[in-house]
């Protein structure tokens, strides 16, 4: 993959505004997800698994808050046999211009194909797979029920859904517990004390993780069956669900 600067964003004494996908992101966005995300890479080497359990060679695969393609990019590598679509959608200019600059370095022009829209208008019936990393927590949450019944309609039937997000504990003693052990993480991972709280401050009001229950119940209650966890560590979970054959 290309390189990325290291993560400094939040090494800063105050914080000026909620956390926003910009340029400054972008420029540091691999660093951030590979120190932030616990098995950020082997949730994807999972997911490419299913993926090429479930569809069929020739469907379209779209990851919603794509960002800057690392998660495509990889898609399109392991899963080559299957002869897959894949399409990119986020509402960040700069994120997209980084994906479709990698694409081409990777000369995955064919296979992959990038859109600025926002994903909760999506309108792309016929899809095979949708991919929801990170991206349905920074969505208003008396929107999300809607958004994935839009996404259950728009997937063919017999499509998969594949979600990954960090969420909470009802049990509070445990959630706490759960937060400790992810700062031990980051912090393990090169960021300060001041890092992680300056960025815990920035996403208070854009991050609203939901509980593994709350997830699932929202997309049994969109139609999807089989709804299931296939990772979870600590408040990091990723799901599947399947529209109906």
């Amino acid at each position: 993959m290309t390189s990325s600067a290291k993560d400094t964003l939040f090494n800063i004494d105050s914080v000026e505004e909620d956390f926003v996908f910009n340029e400054r992101v972008v420029e540091v966005f691999e660093d951030m997800l590979d120190r932030s995300i616990p098995f950020y890479r082997q949730v994807i080497d999972a997911q490419a698994q299913l993926l090429d359990g479930f569809l069929d060679p020739g469907d379209r695969v779209y990851d919603l808050g794509c960002a800057t393609g690392t998660t495509l990019l990889e898609f399109s590598r392991l899963l080559e046999h299957k002869k897959l679509q894949f399409v990119g959608i986020d509402n960040s200019p700069p994120m997209l211009d980084k994906a479709r600059l990698k694409s081409e370095i990777y000369s995955k022009q064919q296979s992959l194909s990038f859109l600025l829209e926002d994903v909760t208008a999506f309108d792309h019936p016929g899809a095979g797979g949708i991919i929801l990393n990170y991206t349905l927590q920074f969505i208003r949450p008396l929107l999300r029920e809607s958004f994935l019944q839009r996404l259950f309609h728009n997937l063919r039937p017999g499509g998969i859904i594949l979600i990954s997000e960090k969420v909470i504990n009802q049990d509070h003693r445990l959630n706490r517990q759960y937060i400790d052990i992810y700062h031990r993480f980051k912090k393990n991972r090169g960021y300060s004390e001041l890092e992680i709280a300056k960025k815990r401050e920035a996403l208070e009001n854009v991050l609203i993780p939901f509980s593994i229950k709350e997830n699932i119940t929202m997309l049994e209650r969109s139609g999807f069956v089989s709804v299931e966890t296939h990772f979870q560590w600590f408040n990091f979970t990723s799901f599947i669900a399947i529209k109906p054959a």
